[in-house]
């Protein structure tokens, strides 16, 4: 039997495995499978029978036994590949496709069996091509920039005429409802200056780097006079009421923008105004123009930004000042009295800081350099019922002027050169009235209390106020027994200063408020003597109340030295029995003339001044 034989084909090569005798002593034979491939079937036959391969093979490589074509498959890949290359060709949108398609290829690892069909150069070339096609096809659309417009350029582009012939039609159309008639007002101006953009407005950053004789202008002053006058006559026809809640709704706005712009500057460059900020300037025309025609708008609204939490804290003062500095424009009267009741309370907390303490001054400053702020304010010191600088607010300014050594800041000297005119101011008023005496019991409150205090000018301040407001109403002396025990110290600098100015003072003192302070006198010296003969007190209050005593007789003396008492005493009393008739009237009634004269000569003041009262009644 003849020894069987093999074929191997390997790598393209033919090696024949056989005995000794078949040995072709390392010689190989080249085989070109392709050419084999594309031989007829009956060529495939034959050569499969001399080589020794029995015939389970048939056309086109597929063996007997069911099994497939091992170039099958690679056929068919490069066919899909033929027809993605064809449709990048023909489709612009293709680059995409055939790019993936040929990473998943790579990724994918054609081939087989050491056989690479990476892209062909031609191919990588088509692609190149396609995608210059592509960008040729597709440019870039550049993004059309809105054009730069200033403030000033906006402004000037506004039509009066027809700014005017806009308010009377949202007037008519909103009638009954001048809320909505201000919100279009504010939307006129938000449509005529919408090309002002953030950048030529950086608010923010102005507010914080620029002084308010340069803030207290922005931005009105780039707003045509016939503009602002159209406006303002506009504004004086609409409720106060309504103004008042349009003034809060706008600083609702402008404050929503801060938190903007304070959020995008985290992280940042401080101070830098946020790109993406929507501008601001339509509000703040419109908030500048109502402030000005009508500062009471702002007087309405001032309980709202003292207590709401939202209106207050330092990055909040430089909106809260500009509002004020527009009404102020208007009326002084009112930048001071916002000045007062909103932020000299500020001025006095922990929490205020240097630059704010001095944008507070600023304001101030700039009202009291009005040339006739002295006429306006002190004459005007009483405002629809309410005092420009209450009691409360006073007490905190006598405070901030008179610190301690160790307390005095930069801020010192400029609160002791408006303290002069404000303290005038406080204490203006109608003597006698009812209001006043109410002023001048709260200003002798804590008058005396800070006539104590360790703080040497403070207390000389202190006791100088208490001796005014005695003066100004004999009704505090009253008062003064009451505090007299909790103040003792206070009261004796208070006793020492009436004994040295009594020649001063004595003048200014009424019959009546002489009556009244000798009976202040006997009041203090029977505390006095009960003090100290119960023995409660210790050293330092017993050589208080020693002093105090010695005081107040001193005081007694001179009220009642050369009869002084009861001359006044006896002219009061026959005057009020005679109904200032002459003494023939007087002698017509000698019960009434012998009763007043026994209460004068038993110095029973309190029921002589109720009887000389009653007298005069009627």
């Amino acid at each position: 039997m003849d020894p069987i034989e093999s074929v191997e084909y390997n790598n393209g090569f033919e090696t024949t495995n056989g005995d000794s005798q078949n040995n072709d002593h390392g010689w190989k034979k080249v085989v070109y499978p392709k050419r084999n491939r594309k031989q007829k079937p009956a060529d495939q036959a034959t050569a499969a029978a001399a080589n020794g391969v029995s015939g389970n093979l048939i056309p086109n490589g597929t063996l007997s036994n069911g099994g497939n074509n091992v170039f099958r498959s690679l056929e068919e890949q490069a066919e899909d590949r033929h027809r993605r290359i064809l449709a990048a060709k023909k489709a612009s949108d293709a680059t995409d496709v055939s790019d993936e398609g040929r990473s998943k290829r790579r990724s994918n690892g054609y081939g087989d069996e050491g056989y690479d069909f990476d892209d062909s150069d031609s191919e990588i070339a088509v692609g190149k091509e396609n995608l210059k096609a592509e960008e040729v096809k597709k440019p870039k659309v550049k993004k059309v920039k809105k054009p730069k417009v200033t403030l000033a350029e906006a402004a000037a582009n506004i039509d009066v005429s027809n700014l005017a012939a806009f308010l009377v039609e949202a007037t008519e159309s909103y009638a009954s409802q001048p809320e909505i008639q201000l919100m279009r007002y504010a939307d006129y101006f938000g449509r005529s200056l919408s090309q002002v953009s953030s950048a030529h407005f950086p608010w923010v950053k102005t507010f914080k780097e620029s002084p308010l004789s340069k803030l207290i202008d922005i931005p009105l002053c780039h707003i045509p006079e016939a503009v602002y006058k159209t406006s303002a006559d506009w504004i004086n026809q609409r409720p106060i009421e309504a103004l008042g809640a349009f003034v809060l709704w706008a600083l609702d706005c402008i404050l929503a923008d801060l938190a903007v712009q304070q959020g995008g500057a985290k992280g940042g460059k401080k101070g830098a105004q946020n790109a993406s900020s929507k501008s601001q300037v339509a509000i703040f025309v419109a908030v500048a123009m109502v402030l000005r025609k009508k500062p009471d708008a702002l007087t309405n609204i001032l309980p709202t930004l003292r207590e709401n939490p939202k209106y207050l804290g330092q990055d909040k003062l430089p909106v809260t000042v500009w509002m004020m500095a527009q009404a102020s424009q208007g009326d002084i009267s009112v930048g001071l009295y916002s000045w007062a009741h909103n932020l000299l309370p500020v001025v006095s907390s922990k929490s205020c800081n240097p630059q704010s303490r001095d944008l507070i001054l600023q304001l101030v400053e700039r009202i009291l350099s009005n040339p006739k702020a002295r006429t306006i304010l002190v004459n005007g010191a009483v405002r629809k019922g309410e005092r420009l600088i209450p009691p409360p607010s006073f007490e905190i300014l006598v405070r901030l002027t008179f610190p301690a050594s160790s307390a005095r800041v930069k801020a010192t000297e400029r609160f002791e050169a408006i303290y002069p005119l404000l303290k005038e101011v406080s204490l203006a008023g109608a003597p006698g009235s009812k209001a006043m005496k109410q002023v001048t019991q709260q200003i002798f409150t804590f008058a005396l209390k800070a006539a104590g205090e360790e703080n040497p000018l403070l207390a000389k301040e202190a006791t100088a106020i208490t001796i005014w407001a005695l003066t100004q109403n004999v009704d505090c002396c009253k008062h003064w027994e009451i505090l007299y025990t909790d103040n003792l110290k206070a009261s004796v600098a208070v006793l020492k200063k009436l004994i040295d100015e009594w020649k001063e003072l004595s003048v200014k003192l009424t019959p009546g408020d002489t009556l009244t302070l000798n009976q202040t006198m006997k009041s203090l010296r029977q505390k006095n003597e009960e003090a100290l003969a119960e023995g409660g007190a210790n050293g330092a209050s017993q050589s208080l109340y020693k002093d105090a005593d010695k005081c107040c007789k001193a005081i007694a003396g001179k009220l009642s030295s050369g009869g002084c008492i009861k001359s006044i005493a006896t002219t009061a009393a026959l005057l009020a029995a005679t109904g200032f008739a002459g003494a023939a009237a007087v002698s017509a009634n000698p019960e009434a003339i012998a009763y007043l004269k026994n209460l004068v000569e038993s110095l029973d003041l309190n029921k002589f001044a109720e009887t000389v009262m009653t007298a005069l009644k009627n």
